[in-house]
């Protein structure tokens, strides 16, 4: 009798568990601004307002550039917990759209590209926030260049997370020797797997329709 009660009181609290489980989404964009990708900013902040009109109340969402050091708060470049209140929420995203707007305007090249600091800073921002969904959005062509010094040979513990890459763009020796792409392309699948997290590219921006 005793064992049937506790039975019936953890599958309770199990049920309490799951309907208490927060189920806003929360969405961190990593944006390659080194080289010729630069250029590429403008389709960026097409992805940045299709994410923005999928939001909603109690949503988080930031952007952030992949720059020499990217494991740091003064990368973001926008960012916003957005409020239960529709009037609120509007002035919210326009405010965040124009603070992207005006970073890729004025956007300069970066000499280096620390994506591993960029996915360890996206991590804390969302685990700070709680979110039911973490999403890492990394706008890229994924090949990572570290400045002299720079210790990034870690695990990024992914569990629970969705990192998808965008926009994966061949550099020139892609074109020579295509298994530099595919190599690329497969460790950092590796490096999101090992840890728990699950891996999408997608290349046609089109596919983002029903992404978040």
């Amino acid at each position: 009798m005793k064992r049937s009660i506790l039975l019936t009181l953890c599958v309770l609290l199990a049920a309490c568990s799951s309907d208490t489980a927060p189920r806003n989404t929360g969405v961190y964009m990593l944006l390659d601004t080194s080289g010729t990708y630069a250029e590429e900013l403008i389709k960026a902040e097409q992805i940045i307002r299709f994410t923005l009109s999928r939001l909603d109340a109690s949503d988080s969402f930031a952007v952030a550039r992949i720059d020499t050091g990217s494991f740091s708060e003064r990368d973001i470049i926008a960012k916003a917990s957005f409020d239960d209140r529709p009037s609120a929420i509007n002035r919210q995203k326009r405010l965040f759209a124009q603070q992207v707007s005006e970073f890729v305007e004025n956007a300069k090249p970066a000499p280096y590209t620390d994506i591993t600091g960029g996915l360890l800073q996206a991590v804390e921002f969302l685990n700070e926030k709680g979110t039911g969904t973490k999403t890492i959005l990394i706008f890229s062509d994924l090949k990572e260049d570290l400045e002299k010094g720079y210790v990034r040979d870690i695990d990024v513990e992914l569990e629970g997370f969705s990192v998808i890459a965008l926009n994966v763009t061949k550099l020139r020796s892609d074109n020579i020797d295509p298994r530099e792409y595919l190599d690329r392309l497969s460790a950092w699948q590796g490096r999101v797997e090992k840890t728990g997290g699950q891996w999408r590219v997608i290349n046609d921006l089109d596919g983002l329709e029903g992404l978040l």
